[in-house]
């Protein structure tokens, strides 16, 4: 609800069957890390990142006999949006956009003169493909890079900017940008110029924000902290882990930050203190793993699990449902309301009860 009501007003993109901007709802990207060639496995990891909620996926291009993969991908029936991530070659591109990808990731400085980003930009128009102009401190032009001596915020500003001229001279508009930086200071203080400077959708992301916890929580901080300003478009968690972890990743921030319509199951839970009668820590666990077991994460509902009946409650009045612990038992309520008592043994199935109760009245709706 926060991001919606300050949201900056970005252009509308449309990326395949999917919309990036606008009033679109955020889209969560990954990247496959297969060998592109290989085609069955790179198709089987694209159901798994589709299957998990991944709105869009990034594919890397290094060569023409890598675009052909494209054809094996709708062949399999896979509809999601594919997005070519090419580097160098603009005659990829060219490739990539006569075969049917979604959506092209450039560095137009990159590419070559003039006449070659020309070029990409009339195959792109014609075939009403969208640009993603990406940026990052390891790419900056070194003219740039002298003004500035580092790759500064304002250094990454003015090459996306940069960039976004030369599409712009081609008349060429369906553009999306991403400025990316390792550090989340950087990363965050470059977008923040940028979403003045232009009205195009921005495509989020700590570049190289490393695996585990780490990464989640540069990318939560960077990621986060814009969203929570109303900048944000799309946004990839970079992690080095398996891509199905930038996903969850994804989830967890945007339900983090509260954009409403796209959290899923939020669990809250108090830290438990000495007034907790009931063992929460490893129940709430249990409901976390019951919840996915279930297929219910996807619910957009919030759940309160409290250790005592003193605040319970009251400090979970926000929660559709929940329980707050006695000594041997719980009350469930609603919307801060208590609706009955029940054992400790019955708090899980009561919960899961609800939720299905829900899940099923939303299909039949």
């Amino acid at each position: 609800m926060i991001y919606n009501d300050v949201r900056r007003k970005a252009k509308e993109i449309k990326v395949g069957n999917r919309r990036i901007g606008g009033s679109a709802p955020i889209a969560i990207q990954s990247m496959t890390n297969t060998d592109t060639g290989d085609q069955l496995a790179t198709i089987e990891q694209i159901r798994s990142l589709e299957a998990a909620g991944c709105d869009i996926v990034r594919i890397t291009v290094p060569d023409p006999n890598a675009a052909e993969t494209i054809l094996s991908i709708r062949d399999a029936g896979i509809r999601i949006p594919i997005v070519a991530d090419i580097h160098f070659d603009y005659r990829i591109a060219l490739r990539c956009a006569e075969l049917g990808f979604d959506k092209i990731r450039i560095n137009p400085g990159n590419i070559g003169d003039e006449e070659r980003v020309r070029a990409v930009c009339k195959a792109c128009a014609e075939k009403g493909i969208p640009i993603r102009i990406g940026v990052n401190s390891g790419s900056l032009e070194k003219q740039i890079l002298a003004k500035h001596g580092a790759p500064t915020p304002e250094a990454l500003c003015e090459s996306a900017l940069y960039h976004i001229s030369l599409l712009e001279r081609y008349d060429f508009t369906d553009i999306a940008v991403s400025i990316k930086a390792s550090t989340v200071a950087d990363m965050i203080r470059a977008n923040r110029l940028l979403a003045d400077a232009c009205s195009y959708p921005l495509h989020l992301g700590v570049t190289e924000a490393g695996g585990g916890n780490r990464g989640l929580l540069k990318s939560a901080v960077g990621i986060g902290s814009l969203l929570l300003d109303g900048i944000g478009d799309t946004i990839r968690v970079s992690l080095t882990d398996d891509p199905i972890r930038e996903i969850e990743a994804a989830k967890q921030i945007l339900q983090a930050v509260g954009i409403e319509g796209q959290c899923g199951l939020d669990i809250v839970s108090c830290p438990t203190c000495g007034r907790t009668k009931i063992d929460l820590i490893p129940l709430v666990r249990r409901f976390e793993k019951a919840v996915a077991d279930e297929h219910l994460g996807d619910l957009p509902v919030k759940v309160a699990m409290m250790g005592c009946i003193v605040n319970g409650p009251g400090e979970a009045r926000e929660a559709d449902i929940g329980i707050a612990g006695g000594k041997g038992e719980a009350v469930f309520f609603r919307h801060g309301i208590i609706v009955e008592k029940i054992q400790e043994n019955e708090i899980i199935e009561r919960l899961l009860r609800e939720l299905r109760e829900i899940r099923d009245k939303q299909k039949t709706k």
